[in-house]
């Protein structure tokens, strides 16, 4: 073997061994180079092996680092999506998600069960300035100039975001909302009535099964594959079967499970529904938070029709605790200002004076940057601890992004008793069951990698581990 060869099995070794674990920074090349008394070439030539065999990833102007991938072949991701449902489902959640919720907001708890990522990612000082400096530029006007649309600076901030991704969305068309949920919401109202059937992924996000619950509409479940999203042949043949108002979809990292549909299947769902004027509601509030190189597109990326209302939001990516969210609403913009205006009147100025200035000066991108990566680590640490601790039998998905991933126990498992077991520990978890309108998937659970990878993760894991063998 050339010299560069037995060090990169040297590094191979140690990666597989566990001593150097996923996410985990690898030396640099001066380093590399004065432990083993090689060339700077001999050592980029072992990192480039390594990069070819999957086991690092370069970061640029970081250095090199310890891939997730390692862990795949002790915790495979081949998670089988679920059967299509044949009626449609009255939907009654919110006491169990108010229960399991409640306790993941618990700062003593262990918040594997969150729905939220750690304060900690977020650069809440320098939002401070920016709340500071929009509010002292903002004029007096403009507390009633923008109701109900939003600020116009923020609107042209967030239009050119869009056009970033090669999409040209009119920044007068868009409506600020107090967070995506709100946005979702008004589309929903927008475009169905008590009674109507509302076609929504299963697992899916139990805030559009509670929305559901609220407005008195009803659930038609279609099957979501852990990795490729919203099983488009089940969609077909339900608006084949059934009266089908609307479609609610997360279409990329969706929560719970973390999947995304790819491009040609974002076209196919988009041409499928416009083929029968049924609206699609996209929840796209994760799309900013990939782990790859180049943003996904959403699905109004695809929309010729005005049938898509895309709705996002910063509470995810910027400033969680500012609920500003947004929806450009295509030919539906009417009908949301209206609502808007009959419900909540505007979302807070303030926060929208702070976000406006932030994109304008603050390192969006440069934040966003970090946030991916700190993620992506975090999510390698998840992944190798489930690896270390679960049940041998378990499944699991491993996203591209987001901050959730989907854990799949061997049939008649019985998480609803894990998350008590694992509440009287200290350790929270999503069970499936939440995030179903039947309350399905009592074998499965949901993980959040969107907290700092410490000590008492890693002990939470391995407790977590325990209680999932002995049950």
């Amino acid at each position: 073997m050339k010299r560069y060869e037995e060090l990169a099995e040297l590094v191979a070794a140690d990666i597989r061994s566990g001593q150097r674990l996923p996410g985990s920074r690898l030396p640099s090349i001066r380093t590399l180079t004065a432990q083993h008394g090689i060339s700077p070439s001999t050592a980029f030539q072992a990192y480039y092996r390594l990069e070819e065999k999957g086991l690092v990833r370069a970061r640029q102007r970081s250095g090199y680092f310890v891939t997730s991938a390692v862990a795949l072949p002790a915790v495979p991701a081949t998670l089988a999506a679920p059967a299509p449902a044949k009626v449609a489902a009255k939907v009654d959640i919110s006491a169990l998600v108010f229960t399991v919720l409640g306790a993941a907001q618990q700062r003593d708890i262990v918040p594997l069960g969150s729905a939220l990522a750690s304060p900690e990612l977020f650069p809440l000082r320098r939002l401070a300035k920016s709340l500071t400096a929009g509010t002292r530029q903002a004029q007096p006007w403009e507390s009633v100039q923008h109701l109900p649309q939003g600020s116009a600076s923020l609107r042209q901030q967030i239009a050119q975001r869009y056009l970033a991704l090669g999409m040209a969305q009119p920044a007068d068309e868009l409506v600020v909302t107090s967070g995506a949920l709100e946005a979702l919401n008004l589309c929903l109202s927008a475009v169905a009535q008590p009674g109507d059937l509302i076609a929504v992924e299963s697992p899916g996000f139990y805030a559009s099964l509670q929305a559901l619950e609220r407005l008195k509409m009803k659930a038609l479940e279609i099957p979501a594959h852990p990795q490729h999203g919203m099983d488009l042949d089940a969609l077909e043949q339900a608006l084949k079967r059934h009266p089908v108002k609307a479609c609610w979809c997360m279409t990329s990292f969706q929560n719970p499970t973390g999947a995304s549909l790819s491009a040609e299947r974002k076209q196919r769902l988009v041409a499928l529904l416009a083929a029968r004027q049924i609206p699609l509601i996209e929840d796209d509030v994760y799309g900013e938070l990939y782990f790859g190189p180049q943003a996904p597109l959403p699905a109004k990326a695809y929309d010729q029709h005005g049938l898509v209302m895309h709705c996002s939001s910063f509470s995810k990516t910027l400033a969680p605790g500012y609920r500003v969210g947004w929806v450009a609403p295509g030919r539906f913009g009417e009908r949301i200002t209206q609502l808007k205006l009959m419900t909540t009147l505007g979302a807070s100025l303030p926060a929208q004076a702070a976000l406006s200035d932030y994109l304008q000066h603050g390192g969006y991108d440069k934040h966003l940057r970090r946030l991916r990566h700190t993620l992506e680590s975090q999510q390698a640490s998840l992944v190798a601890a489930i690896a270390r601790y679960f049940p041998a039998n378990i499944q699991l998905s491993q996203p591209g992004g987001g901050y959730f991933l989907w854990v799949e126990f061997a049939p008649g498992f019985d998480t609803l008793a894990l998350h008590q077991q694992a509440l009287a520990q200290g350790i929270s978890i999503a069970p499936g069951p939440m995030f179903s309108a039947r309350q399905s998937f009592s074998n499965c659970i949901r993980l959040n990698y969107g907290h700092p990878w410490d000590a008492r993760m890693e002990a939470a894991m391995a407790t977590l581990g325990t209680l999932a063998k002995n049950l």
